[in-house]
């Protein structure tokens, strides 16, 4: 099963940390083999911003992204 994650590219998302983000999963994904499981796209703003930043995985939104966190459901 593919795992598809959004990442919200509003400015206000990309300037609080998906920018470092969206690297951070690029290259996980890379170091980890994962590139058939997982696919990557870039999302509107949702409205989110206070919220942000903010990623979506698989139709579920977590917001206040670092990549600490990300690592954690990734994993999972």
């Amino acid at each position: 099963m593919v795992k598809e994650i959004k990442i919200c590219m509003g400015s206000a998302c990309f300037a609080r940390g998906n920018a470092d983000n969206l690297r951070f999963i690029e290259d996980y994904i890379k170091e980890n083999n994962l590139n058939s499981q997982i696919e990557i796209y870039g999302g509107r703003c949702k409205n989110l911003c206070e919220k942000g930043p903010t990623i979506e995985i698989d139709g579920t939104i977590y917001y206040e992204m670092t990549p600490e966190k990300i690592v954690e459901i990734l994993r999972k």
